[in-house]
């Protein structure tokens, strides 16, 4: 059996499995969690706030950070009022 790879979601730990996406970890924090990622109402970013991509493949300490989904389209509308 293959050990357990140690990541952190929204400040806890969390074992995945080494070859675990950021939303298999995500799933494993809280599964109601996921499937906001999956139903779009929620994002991820990494550790400096970037997007991530759900099937990102994650690596021995990543830190994945679950936040509010933003329409950049509507961001960007407002903008040019």
């Amino acid at each position: 059996m293959t050990d357990p790879v140690v990541v952190f979601v929204n400040g806890a730990r969390v074992d995945v499995a080494p070859a675990a996406t950021a939303l298999d970890a995500v799933r494993a924090w809280n599964a109601d969690a996921a499937g906001d990622v999956v139903q779009g109402a929620r994002a991820l970013t990494d550790s400096r706030g970037l997007a991530m991509p759900p099937d990102t493949p994650l690596y021995p300490g990543a830190i994945v950070r679950v936040v509010a989904a933003r329409d950049r389209a509507a961001d960007d509308a407002d903008l040019l009022h």
